[in-house]
């Protein structure tokens, strides 16, 4: 059982609500979100998808980007997204991305999907073996998967820590 809002809880979302609201009035999806760092507004977002011609301006991204660039970091394990709806995968990992430990949604993917949104088909769809998946993918060939994990091992020799493999 997910835990109860509070009243500051319930003052972010709304606000993530209003800003869905706004996008659409401006002719915009109806998406919005709020970072919430240590009790304050750090970052606003709306979708932004069409106005940019950027498929990754999603709300949450743009509230992370907006925090992000107002703390002067990246992670953000003090924080808490607000959305006016369940993240779609890409926005979702992205709140891993920034070490969020909580996230309030307002609508489900089950709400966005009957409003014609694809959240809950790429859901699915990443739930598939690769070659499963309806986007092609290509490995490429031995000798450019070394030249690419090469660029990776510099950059993991450049660390002052031991990595840490994540498999």
């Amino acid at each position: 059982m997910a835990p109860q809002l509070n009243s500051a809880d319930e003052r972010h979302l709304k606000r993530a609500i209003e800003l869905s609201q706004r996008s659409l009035d401006k002719g915009g999806t109806p998406f919005g979100a709020v970072v919430v760092v240590q009790g304050q507004v750090a970052g606003e977002g709306t979708s932004s998808v069409v106005e940019l011609r950027d498929p990754t301006a999603h709300a949450e991204v743009m509230a992370l980007r907006e925090a992000g660039s107002k703390l002067g970091r990246h992670l953000m394990e003090d924080g808490v997204m607000y959305a006016s709806s369940e993240p779609c995968p890409m926005c979702l990992v992205a709140c891993y991305w920034a070490r969020l430990p909580r996230l309030v949604y307002g609508a489900t993917s089950t709400d966005v999907a009957i409003s014609g949104f694809e959240d809950v088909q790429f859901y699915r769809e990443l739930a598939e073996a690769s070659e499963r998946r309806t986007l092609i993918t290509s490995v490429q060939s031995e000798a450019l998967r070394g030249q690419a994990t090469e660029v990776l091992g510099a950059w993991v020799n450049q660390l002052p820590e031991p990595v840490e493999a994540k498999l």
